[in-house]
């Protein structure tokens, strides 16, 4: 049986890295690659993929919120994270969206072709700890932003308007405003002012 590896990552070695480990491996072969989400979809319109590879810092849509997307639109496509965080909130959101393994990106071969075929069997994998005891005075952990939410969050914080902001990243009135939405919801705040109170105080900002 020949499974077909997609792998998700705005990193050219990561990618290479990762293509040259399955290279000669029998039964394996990359059906493909794609550096963001919005690629990632394309592909998957056209192209059959048993393992997903997903980074979770992806430049537009997180490796997070793509996970869900796909499990949604190709139920069959087995999702595996592929990231230098190990947080415990970022492996049970990944795993609460339908992932069905984690891996850290200094994995081994082996780590790799077994959680491949573990997932394949219908199994899990993971190679990072889920010891970490949860205490009542725990601070919140703070919410995973993108590369273009930081951004905005930044643009935001210098009092940017929305049209500022757009014409400062090259992007829509509307995109710039979707994510100013996407934080408010992010840091559970109503308004402006208390975000970047918040962002503040985590020294995100």
């Amino acid at each position: 049986m020949n499974h077909r590896i997609f792998i998700v990552d705005d990193h050219p070695l990561v990618v290479e890295g990762l293509k040259s480990v399955l290279a000669d491996c029998e039964g394996i072969s990359v059906a493909g690659t794609a550096s963001n989400a919005f690629e990632a979809m394309e592909f998957l319109k056209n192209n059959d993929v048993d393992v997903a590879f997903l980074d979770i810092n992806l430049p537009d849509v997180s490796g997070i919120d793509l996970c869900l997307k796909i499990k949604e639109r190709y139920p069959n496509v087995k999702c595996l994270a592929l990231s230098t965080f190990n947080q415990r909130s970022y492996i049970s959101r990944m795993i609460r969206n339908g992932a069905v393994g984690y891996l850290i990106k200094n994995s081994t071969k082996e780590e790799i072709l077994t959680a491949i075929h573990q997932v394949q069997a219908g199994g899990y994998y993971m190679n990072v700890s889920l010891n970490e005891t949860p205490s009542a005075d725990k601070p919140k952990p703070l919410p995973f932003l993108t590369r273009r939410e930081k951004e905005v969050l930044t643009l935001i914080a210098e009092g940017l308007t929305n049209p500022q902001i757009a014409d400062k990243i090259f992007v829509s009135v509307t995109t710039v405003n979707t994510h100013r939405k996407n934080l408010l919801m992010k840091f559970e705040v109503t308004n402006t002012a208390n975000l970047i109170k918040l962002a503040a105080q985590h020294q995100l900002i």
